[in-house]
């Protein structure tokens, strides 16, 4: 996945020049090994910061060694300033945390005082108006530190992700879905460029790759891809005509961005001109870890990116859509949850095949009844079809409000392993207390139908990210065991 940020970590630490600075370094080192113990990839930093001209070198040290996210440690009680210093002027996300005392038998000399240092870090961080990652229990010993590092990681590739994040949009947001309206203001305000085009412009550049010679090799990948599911093998050299046409736009129009999404619309004019419906395309490059999303939804192509930085694997995004009806309910014979507590999230064919069981290339039925009633399929055929697999799920969603602000939403959950008895890539989800939350937040904070989907229970670093990068406002559904400040709404 290319399009996702490998963040190198830095682990560097502080001493205030009273206490040992023996203590610090010993201690560091501590640190790096419970990390490479645990297969946690650190970079461990010489320098250690006593005053502001160590501050120079370690930036200096972080240049060469290519850290991009840092974690500053405690090992003893710290210089505050310039310890918040360092987090000030480093450009990348950070975290902080301090050292337990080892032992009873030593605290004379070998007494650290981080857990008060911490404090007045603290402070610090305040008075410069600082955003830092700041663990649940942010004093451990080193084991205990390095279980936060790991945690931190997946933090640090959203941040250092939407830093260098850049949104293509083709088309205007289909008035048929305004919930997909949403001001573009609060992008600029956590780094994130976007670029709007036309269909036209989208069109133009199809067009240009008519006839181009990597069409034979990308259509034969394709069909290796969908195996049995290759329903449509004519269809397949147009796709792939359009897949070259938007990875070639991306790298011509990266610019000073290093990272990329789509929000593109896909209907109703598409299918007219282009001949297919773009939803295999859109589920191959979220493979890539380049999700598209559907209907010139920005903050649905943002959130599935997010989704993406914290687990390293495809996102999806799907509308959440539809009860579960109580036959269907009562001959699955769920035992775990309450039918309130499931829904269908589907979407029309836009999941990556590796998420799904038996992906086939099939046609978009709602839009062939609309376009082609009563003929055999034709321009709504391209979308990827199958029911999603089942396995632990998070939902997510970072939204623009008409207030320009931003808020967000995470809850966790499980896809169940139920025959959906439906149409396009779909399954059925359980969150606990779902009804509630479809009530009090879904609806209640006014968050669209869209919902991104990491494959995996990513909740705690979806919410600490939003925490880091400002957002005021995020509800959250997760387990009682991980603490959160704010009201747990399940």
């Amino acid at each position: 996945m290319n399009n996702i940020p490998h963040v190198v970590t830095g682990l560097i630490a502080v001493s205030r020049d009273c206490f040992p600075i023996e203590l610090s370094k010993k201690r560091r080192a501590l640190v790096a090994a419970a990390c490479a113990g645990a297969g946690t990839a650190v970079t461990e930093l010489e320098t250690v910061v006593e005053n502001d001209g160590d501050v120079t070198k370690a930036l200096a040290e972080i240049a060469a060694k290519k850290v991009e996210s840092l974690v500053i440690y405690l090992g003893n009680f710290g210089p505050e300033g310039p310890a918040t210093l360092l987090a000030q002027k480093f450009a990348g996300p950070v975290m902080v945390a301090a050292a337990a005392e080892e032992s009873g038998r030593d605290l004379i000399a070998g007494r650290g005082d981080a857990y008060c240092g911490l404090l007045s870090a603290s402070y610090n961080i305040g008075l410069r108006s600082l955003r830092v990652h700041i663990p649940e229990n942010p004093v451990g010993t080193p084991p205990e530190v390095a279980a936060m590092i790991r945690e931190f990681i997946p933090v640090a590739r959203i941040v250092a992700g939407l830093r260098r994040l850049k949104i293509f949009s083709f088309g205007p947001r289909p008035f048929d879905f305004l919930t997909c309206h949403a001001p573009i203001k609060p992008l600029f305000d956590i780094g994130v460029e976007i670029m709007e085009n036309s269909e036209l412009d989208m069109y133009d550049a199809f067009l240009s790759k008519k006839g181009d010679p990597r069409i034979p090799a990308v259509a034969a990948d394709m069909a290796k891809e969908l195996g049995k599911g290759n329903t449509y093998p004519d269809l397949l050299h147009g796709l792939a005509q359009f897949e070259i046409a938007l990875l070639d736009f991306m790298e011509k129009n990266l610019g000073s961005s290093r990272y990329a999404v789509f929000a593109n619309k896909c209907w109703p004019s598409f299918e007219k001109f282009f001949g297919f419906v773009p939803c295999f395309i859109n589920s191959r490059l979220a493979t890539r870890g380049i999700p598209i999303s559907c209907e010139a939804d920005i903050y649905g192509a943002l959130s599935e990116y997010i989704c993406s930085c914290a687990t390293e694997t495809p996102a999806a995004i799907l509308d959440i859509n539809n009860t579960v009806p109580a036959d269907m309910y009562a001959e699955a014979g769920v035992k775990a949850y309450a039918n309130n507590e499931l829904f269908m999230g589907f979407h029309c064919g836009n999941t990556s095949s590796t998420c799904m069981a038996s992906p086939v290339l099939k046609y978009q039925l709602i839009m062939h009844r609309l376009m082609e009633p009563g003929k055999d399929p034709d321009i709504p055929r391209g979308t990827l079809e199958g029911t999603i697999k089942p396995g632990a799920i998070t939902i997510f969603r970072l939204q623009g409000t008409a207030e320009a602000a931003l808020k967000a939403y995470v809850a966790q959950g499980e896809i169940l392993n139920i025959d959906p008895k439906s149409f396009g890539c779909i399954a059925v989800f359980a969150v606990r207390e779902m009804a509630r939350f479809y009530r009090h937040v879904l609806i209640g904070k006014r968050f669209p139908h869209h919902t991104a989907v990491a494959f995996a229970h990513t909740g705690r670093a979806l919410f600490d990210a939003m925490q880091l990068i400002g957002v005021p406002d995020v509800a959250f559904n997760l387990p009682k065991s991980v603490p959160y400040p704010g009201e747990y709404l399940a």
